[in-house]
């Protein structure tokens, strides 16, 4: 085969045959074949599977084979987490520290509809719902996506005055955009869903128009303070006013039951005096009569206790034993 000089001594390479030759090509296609036969897709993933880049299959989680050296390949597609896109500002900052990250103008600054200029930062929240139309339909997926959610916020700013944007419409602005970038992504069968936009920062330009919004801030955390005190006001006194009524719907009904009670019973014995006066007119009207005079009698006291003589003054009038009245010496 060959040889080389190892000082003086020549030293002669042992020969190699065709068949170790084979064996080694052999053993080596076959671990390059088992490691391209085999792929995972993690539990947030789908992976899309070609055949010489043609579409084959979606599979799921898990371990899977395809065939080996590159006929079938796997692109796997986080279609179960949910990802996050900034605009208006690039850097680390977390996703809701405006501050900590770079104002990028050629996003951020825009014209509201009453031509005032405005500075905006805006988060979008989206999932891949389709991996095939993710993979295969559009080309540039994520620059599509900072387009249509860049056009639709400059759409949905540029219809509304710079006040109702720094106030109200706000919430407004942040619902429209969702439905109108999922209707736009489902036209350009992106595979894609908006699941929120979170406006984050919206900044007025200096001047005039900034004191003007401090105002319009004070005068809402004014008439936030004022609909929250009403509304406990509202709390205690509507409960107390209504106990209030049940109470006197209560007594007034306890009322009206007394009183029908207590005329029911003298009506019966009404009824009851004029069956007996009807049947023994003479001693009914002597008892009524007794019943009476114990009724006034009864009641008197010694102060107010009446004295009866005879009314023609034939007899001797008793001496009365006169009560001694307050202030009055006998």
């Amino acid at each position: 085969m060959g040889s080389f000089m190892s000082g003086n001594v020549p030293f002669k390479l042992p020969p190699i045959s065709v068949k170790l030759i084979i064996v080694v090509v052999f053993v080596v296609l076959v671990l390059v074949g088992a490691f391209t036969s085999i792929f995972i897709v993690d539990q947030s993933e789908e992976s899309v599977v070609t055949t010489f880049g043609k579409f084959n299959r979606v599979v799921g989680a898990g371990l899977h084979f395809k065939l080996p050296f590159g006929i079938e390949q796997n692109n796997n597609v986080p279609t179960q987490i949910t990802q996050n896109m900034v605009f208006g500002s690039r850097g680390q900052g977390a996703a809701g520290n405006a501050d900590a990250r770079r104002t990028m103008p050629e996003e951020a600054i825009m014209l509201t509809g009453d031509l005032n200029i405005i500075e905006m930062q805006w988060i979008i929240q989206y999932n891949i719902y389709d991996p095939l139309q993710w993979l295969f339909k559009v080309e540039n997926r994520v620059q599509t996506i900072r387009d249509i959610s860049q056009s639709v916020i400059n759409e949905l700013v540029g219809d509304r005055t710079i006040f109702s944007i720094l106030g109200p419409a706000r919430t407004e602005i942040e619902n429209l955009a969702v439905t109108k970038m999922n209707g736009l992504f489902e036209k350009y069968e992106l595979g894609v869903k908006i699941n929120e936009v979170k406006l984050q920062s919206i900044v007025p330009p200096q001047g005039k128009v900034s004191d003007a919004f401090d105002d319009v801030n004070r005068a809402q955390q004014d008439m936030n303070k004022l609909i929250n005190e009403g509304k406990q006001r509202f709390n205690s006194e509507i409960p107390k006013a209504r106990g209030e009524a049940q109470q006197v719907i209560q007594q007034s009904q306890g009322y009206a039951t007394e009183r029908v009670n207590k005329a029911t019973g003298d009506v019966a014995r009404f009824l009851s005096v004029l069956t007996q006066y009807r049947t023994d007119p003479s001693n009914t009207r002597i008892r009524l009569y007794n019943e009476m005079m114990e009724e006034i009698f009864g009641q008197s006291n010694a102060e107010n206790r009446p004295t009866l003589i005879d009314k023609n003054l034939d007899n001797t009038v008793p001496l009365l034993n006169l009560p001694a009245r307050k202030g009055v010496t006998q």
